[in-house]
């Protein structure tokens, strides 16, 4: 499954929450995407403040701010 981390390149939290995908990785068998929401203004305009924010293929919101682990199981158990 492909995820999509939305965030920022200065943003501590998304680096923070990139680490923590990058170590399950291998486990949970998934890939990450990552997305600089200031590279595109609608992009900024709506995520603002608001990442990191991880979305499923789909484009389900997961969690934001901080990696919910139980969240990304409970959506990598949907294949």
């Amino acid at each position: 499954m492909r995820l999509t981390l939305y965030g920022r390149t200065y943003c501590h939290l998304c680096e923070d929450m990139l680490q923590a995908l990058e170590s399950l990785q291998d486990e949970l068998q998934f890939s990450v995407e990552t997305v600089d929401v200031d590279a595109d203004p609608a992009l900024e305009s709506r995520y603002g403040e608001f990442v990191p924010v991880l979305v499923g293929p789909e484009g389900r919101e997961i969690c934001h701010y901080f990696l919910d682990l139980t969240a990304l199981k409970d959506r990598l158990a949907v294949r």
